[in-house]
């Protein structure tokens, strides 16, 4: 299907939707959105940052959203809320309210868009550069406008200034709804205030066994001197299909420490765009690991806009089957950002016969006066390393999966919350399906 007939379709189930009740605000941002999207169009697979993303389910997919329908409980699969942080459940794209914790559970300022649209009244904080247009989003960020156009629900999270403690908030994004039914469209909307801190885990599951579909949206402001560890877990069955797009913008000397953890769904695709002010400094750390037939694509552009910003960007990624995993991490520094400090670790592990590895590291750069580096590798596991372990007795299956663990503790190793890294490990150990690496735990 053409670009144009897709987008047809989607004007198409837009307006079988568009008379719905919505406030003034809301309304608005779905109609510019439409509009915007109507010229734009969603992405084609000839398109340069797109050709590793898996683009054919659009084809037969509903993007009416689905009808939450919250269930009594969480599956027993999901583990409990970390100690200290507050969570929040969205079915579906909509507040489950009586699954959730009091939205004052927390220092934050935590509001649903199903009605307003975003907080009532609230202004940006201080500093905090007011969100772009429609019209300046890049190419990349279209799914972006297509959330913006169906979403019905969602959070709105405002830390305010520094405390003595971090505020700790957990968001889990279940989804349920069969895509024929229609699809999930999480969305967030995250401002963070000058001197705040703020420590977010952000899960996306899946209710049951059944094939869903999500766009998910995330925005995050943070004004001067603001802090945010954000983890990024994306778990969803085997069946689904996800485009997530993260749009932030951080303000002088804003630290924002991104981790990304995937390793579910049939086909994904996240798409990172962040700016970056003077001093700002940006640590993302992702991880992917995938099998059988999965799709799982990343495109990660930092900007630095500004003088004396830091980037460290690593990525582990591990393709067994017939598996295909994609990451390209692309940092633009711009003219006035003198004094520039960049650096780029991407490696892949091919574990599969049929399966395919695509790193991309790219460097624009308009100014003198910066350090940036960047290395990119892709191949099969060390056979000295494979025959080493073999010699002490390991069986071959075995220890390549301890190949593999060791290769993805490059980023776990990075999450600082240790049982968050615990739950994250003993995912990692069921995927990788060898109980023998619960020792090393």
């Amino acid at each position: 299907m053409s670009s144009s007939a897709l987008t047809n379709r989607i004007i198409e189930e837009y307006a079988s939707v568009a008379a719905s009740p919505a406030a003034g605000a809301a309304a608005q941002r779905r109609h510019a959105a439409m509009e915007a999207l109507r010229v734009v169009g969603l992405p084609v697979a000839r398109d340069e940052n797109w050709k590793y993303a898996n683009l054919r389910p659009l084809e037969r997919l509903r993007f009416v959203p689905a009808v939450p329908a919250p269930p009594a409980q969480l599956p027993p699969s999901e583990p409990a809320p970390l100690p200290g942080f507050a969570r929040y459940v969205l079915v579906d794209g909509a507040l489950a309210a009586a699954l959730s914790a009091p939205l004052d559970a927390t220092a934050a300022q935590v509001f649903p868009l199903a009605v307003t649209g975003g907080p009532p009244g609230a202004p940006p904080a201080a500093g905090v550069a007011p969100a772009r247009p429609w019209r300046e989003l890049q190419g990349d960020e279209r799914f972006a406008l297509l959330n913006a156009a169906f979403a019905t629900d969602g959070l709105a999270i405002r830390v305010a200034g520094a405390t003595s403690q971090p505020v700790r908030i957990e968001l889990l994004f279940l989804a349920s709804a069969d895509q024929q039914a229609g699809a999930s469209y999480p969305r967030v909307e995250l401002t963070l205030a000058a001197g705040a801190h703020l420590e977010l885990i952000e899960r996306h599951v899946s209710a049951g066994t059944q094939p869903s579909f999500i766009t998910s949206a995330v925005t995050v402001d943070m004004a001067p001197g603001a802090t945010l560890q954000h983890y990024r877990l994306q778990e969803l069955n085997a069946h689904s299909t996800l485009f997530d797009t993260l749009s932030a913008q951080l303000a002088a000397r804003a630290s924002y420490r991104l981790h990304g953890i995937g390793s579910g769904a049939q086909s994904a695709r996240s798409t990172l765009m962040v700016r970056l002010g003077e001093g700002a400094q940006l640590q993302l750390a992702a991880a992917t690991l995938a099998d059988r037939q999965q799709v799982l694509d990343t495109y990660a552009l930092v900007e630095h806009s500004a003088p004396d910003a830091r980037t460290v960007q690593t990525f582990r990624g591990i393709a067994a089957g017939r598996a295909r995993v994609g990451f390209n991490g692309k940092i633009v520094v711009r003219p006035a950002a003198r004094g520039t400090d960049t650096q780029q670790s991407l490696r892949g592990l091919l574990a599969g016969a049929e399966a395919e590895i695509d790193l991309r590291p790219q460097l624009e750069i308009h100014t003198d006066e910066v350090r940036c580096s960047h290395g990119a590798t892709a191949g099969k596991l060390d056979e000295n390393m494979l025959f080493y372990l073999l010699s002490r007795g390991l069986d071959r299956d075995s220890a390549q999966r301890l190949l593999k663990w060791a290769f993805l503790e490059d980023v776990i190793a990075q999450v600082a919350l240790p049982a968050l890294r615990r739950q994250i490990e003993e995912r990692l150990v069921g995927r990788l399906r060898d109980e023998q690496l619960r020792e090393l735990l």
